[in-house]
C-alpha cells in the first residue's frame, strides 16, 4: 500500500553496501545526478530520479516552463528486428504501425482481449524492419514474446537509456550541440540520428511535458559521460537544468499526459481513459479488437481543479455521494490551484460538474472537473507554434 498523502512516500537512495539491488539498473548519468542528493522511484526495474534534495521541485518546474530542463528517464526500450516486426507490432497495438515510416515515431498502446491497458509507450522505427518501443512500466517483454511464437522477429533488450532535454530552449541547445546543425526536417514525432560531440546518436521530438523537447538515446557503445559534458556545455548558455519526476508530475498533469499503471490500468479500456483516438478500428486484427468494438465510447478519465492538493486515490463525491477517484494530484504553480487527474465511476460527465475531492489534508475540498488538457488544448506549445513563455508566479 502506498500513502501519496504528501506525508511519506518510500523512494530509493545510494547507500553504501552491496547486495538485493540485483534486478535494478542504474541510468548512466547516475552519478551526474548524485551530488544533488537524488531519490529514486523504481521503473521498469530501471531507477528514476523523483527529486533531490538539492534541486527544488518548484524551481525544476519553473525551468521546464521557462528554460530547459532534464529527466533521465526509467522508460525501457525493447528493440523488434526482423522481417515480422511490423507484422507483430500491428498485432500487438491499437493503431496501424504500417503508417509508420522509417525516421517517425507513433504512439503505442497495447490492451488485453479484454480490451483493458496494459501499457503505452513511443514506437521508434528506425529502419524498415527494425523497432525501438520506448515503454512505460509495465510486464510488455514477455507479452510480445508469447504472441510472436511462429514469426520471423527477434525481440530483446538493446541496453537503451532514455533522457528528455525539455523547455522552450531545447531546440536551441539542441542547434548548439548538433556537429551538422538542426536535423531537417525534425518536426513534432521525429527521429534522427545526430553527431553529438563526435557521438551518434537517437534523438526524437518527444517528451514527457507537452513542452518543445526532445529526448536523446544513450547505447552501450556510448561514452556516457563525455556526451553528458558535451550536452551540458551547450545547455549552459540556455539555462539548462536537471530536475526529477515531481516537477514533470505537476506538468504532465496540466498536459492531461497520463501514467501508465495509475491513470488507466487493465481493469480501463483506452475509451474509458480518452484516448479512443489511438484506435484504428479499421485496420487487421489486433489484441482487444472486438471487446473494444463492443465498448462504451465515452470516458471516465477527467481532469480536476481544486482550492488543495488531491489525494492520489482520494475519493470525488457528486451531491455527496462516491462518484470516482484521483489518480493523479499536485499543486499547479501556473494555474494558482490544486490540479488533478480522475477516473470517474460513469461516463459523460461534462466540464465543470461541481464536485468535493479528498485532498492531502484528509479533507473534502470543493472542485470541478475539467476538460483535459488543463491548457494549451490543441498541444501547441511542443510543436513549437505557440512560444509565450510565462512570468513565474509566487
Amino acid at each position: 500500500m502506498s500513502s501519496s498523502d504528501g506525508k511519506t512516500r518510500d523512494l530509493v537512495s545510494t547507500i553504501p553496501g552491496a547486495g538485493w539491488d540485483f534486478s535494478l539498473s542504474r541510468h548512466p548519468y547516475h552519478m551526474i545526478e548524485r551530488p544533488f542528493g537524488p531519490h529514486y522511484c523504481v521503473y521498469n526495474r530501471r531507477q528514476m530520479a523523483c527529486c533531490f534534495d538539492k534541486i527544488d521541485t518548484v524551481d525544476g518546474y519553473w525551468w521546464l516552463r521557462q528554460k530547459a530542463a532534464v529527466l533521465n528517464t526509467g522508460e525501457f526500450p525493447l528493440q523488434f528486428k526482423g522481417p515480422d516486426a511490423e507484422r507483430l507490432l500491428d498485432k500487438l497495438f491499437t493503431k496501424d504501425i504500417t503508417k509508420v515510416r522509417p525516421g517517425r515515431c507513433g504512439y503505442g498502446l497495447a490492451c488485453y482481449e479484454d480490451g483493458g491497458l496494459l501499457v503505452d509507450g513511443i514506437l521508434l522505427r528506425l529502419e524498415p524492419d527494425l523497432f525501438w518501443y520506448a515503454q512505460a512500466d509495465g510486464d510488455f517483454y514477455s507479452w510480445a514474446r508469447a504472441h510472436a511464437v511462429g514469426m520471423d522477429v527477434e525481440i530483446s533488450d538493446p541496453k537503451v537509456f532514455v533522457s528528455q532535454v525539455q523547455g522552450p530552449n531545447s531546440l536551441k541547445i539542441l542547434e548548439a550541440a548538433c556537429a551538422d546543425g538542426m536535423p531537417e526536417p525534425f518536426g513534432y514525432f521525429a527521429l534522427a540520428s545526430v553527431n553529438l560531440g563526435g557521438q551518434q546518436v537517437v534523438i526524437t521530438r518527444t517528451g514527457y511535458t507537452n513542452e518543445l523537447g526532445w529526448e536523446f538515446y544513450t547505447e552501450p557503445q556510448h561514452d556516457a559521460d563525455a556526451l553528458w559534458r558535451h550536452l551540458s556545455a551547450a545547455g549552459e548558455a540556455f539555462g539548462m537544468q536537471l530536475f526529477g519526476l515531481d516537477s514533470m508530475h505537476i506538468r504532465r498533469i496540466e498536459a492531461g499526459i497520463l501514467n501508465a499503471g495509475s491513470d488507466f490500468d487493465h481493469t480501463t479500456t483506452p475509451y474509458d481513459a480518452g484516448l479512443g483516438r489511438f484506435i484504428d478500428e479499421d485496420k487487421g486484427d489486433f489484441i482487444g479488437k472486438l471487446a473494444l468494438k463492443n465498448a462504451t465510447r465515452e470516458p471516465r478519465l477527467s481532469g480536476l481543479l481544486c482550492e488543495a492538493e488531491p489525494h492520489i486515490g482520494g475519493e470525488i463525491r457528486i451531491d455527496g455521494n462516491p462518484a470516482g477517484r484521483v489518480t493523479a494530484g499536485a499543486i499547479s504553480p501556473y494555474l494558482q490551484s490544486g490540479i488533478g487527474i480522475a477516473l470517474m465511476d460513469a461516463s459523460g460527465l461534462a466540464a465543470g460538474t461541481p464536485v468535493t475531492i479528498r485532498c492531502i489534508d484528509g479533507e473534502l475540498h470543493a472542485g470541478k472537473l475539467a476538460e483535459l488538457p488543463l491548457y494549451d488544448k490543441q498541444a501547441e506549445i511542443p510543436r513549437g507554434k505557440r512560444v509565450d513563455i510565462p512570468d513565474r508566479k509566487v
